[in-house]
């Protein structure tokens, strides 16, 4: 009778829809800083910083979930190279922060995020609203210095409105803050009212990315960040609601996963320290493809992260 249970039981589970916990099926360690990790996926399980529709909170499970779909590819084309063959991960589940409490929720990413780079490691966040990304670079200033931001949004968030938690504000703290170089930060896909703000920052905005081609971008983004350590942050309303219903602030006009991933590939090379994916909101998701999109996203920046610190290139 022990042997059929462990038969049934303790089986290496390559099945997609069983025990779909952790991103990409990578084991599951509530103590990475004690792992051997390059990369630690953590969850920031947060929508209270929300303006439009909330439920981004729900976003890291969905992510992870979808996540099951692409785990099945050893050799995710058209990457040349084992992903995990070369690049350790481990899923560190979420942020445990008290309910409602905005302010304990912020200092703890910033604690969390800072004692897992001064352990080496470097962390894939999976949102949550786009709030988060603020007390994520705020650890990252401390350990890296002066940083570019590449950003894929529909809206620049560099809005003044007075609030400390809101997610349409943090690329107006973060510069102000020292946190990163406007001038060496770009940010694609905006289709929102920007050219008032006088924002500093240097925006291909959706219509032009939409006629732009894939190298005329990239080149674009490659000599805005120069050579200088890169945080990527991609909120999922970049991309169209055709290809992403399921999030908070949809804006027609956007662009398309194709062309999206397509980019992302080209930008193998540059110096990526830090990423994250965020403003999932799966309640407003059709048959999960928001979520496979932001998994594939992910998937897509562990590799860019790859081939620069594990010398793919």
């Amino acid at each position: 009778m022990t042997a059929l249970v462990n038969n049934l039981f303790n089986q290496v589970d390559n099945s997609i829809y069983s025990n779909a916990m952790t991103f990409m099926r990578q084991p599951l360690s509530f103590d990475p800083l004690m792992s051997d990790a390059d990369v630690v996926v953590l969850g920031l399980p947060f929508d209270m910083a929300t303006s439009g529709r909330s439920g981004a909170r729900m976003g890291p499970t969905a992510i992870r979930q979808a996540s099951v779909n692409l785990a099945w590819e050893t050799r995710k084309y058209p990457w040349t190279f084992s992903l995990f063959e070369h690049l350790r991960v481990v899923d560190a589940g979420d942020l445990v922060y008290a309910t409602g409490d905005a302010v304990e929720f912020t200092q703890k990413v910033e604690d969390a995020t800072t004692q897992l780079l001064n352990a080496n490691k470097t962390i894939l966040a999976l949102g949550g609203d786009h709030f988060v990304t603020l007390p994520l670079l705020r650890a990252y200033k401390k350990k890296f210095g002066k940083m570019a931001l590449i950003h894929f949004d529909a809206h620049t968030d560099t809005y003044n409105n007075g609030s400390r938690y809101d997610h349409g504000t943090m690329f107006y703290h973060a510069p102000n803050e020292g946190l990163i170089d406007k001038e060496r930060s770009i940010q694609i896909g905006i289709r929102t009212n920007y050219k008032s703000q006088n924002h500093g920052f240097k925006v291909i905005d959706a219509m032009q990315a939409n006629d732009d081609s894939v190298e005329q971008i990239v080149q674009t983004i490659k000599q805005t960040i120069g050579d200088l350590p890169v945080y990527l942050t991609f909120d999922i309303d970049c991309l169209d609601p055709a290809f992403a219903p399921g999030t908070g602030t949809p804006v027609c006009g956007g662009l398309s996963s194709d062309k999206v991933l397509k980019i992302l590939r080209a930008l193998a090379g540059i110096n990526l320290i830090g990423m994250d994916v965020v403003e999932v909101a799966p309640a407003y998701d059709s048959a999960e493809i928001t979520a496979l999109a932001a998994a594939t996203i992910g998937v897509e920046l562990l590799h860019l992260w790859t081939t620069k610190h594990k010398n793919l290139l």
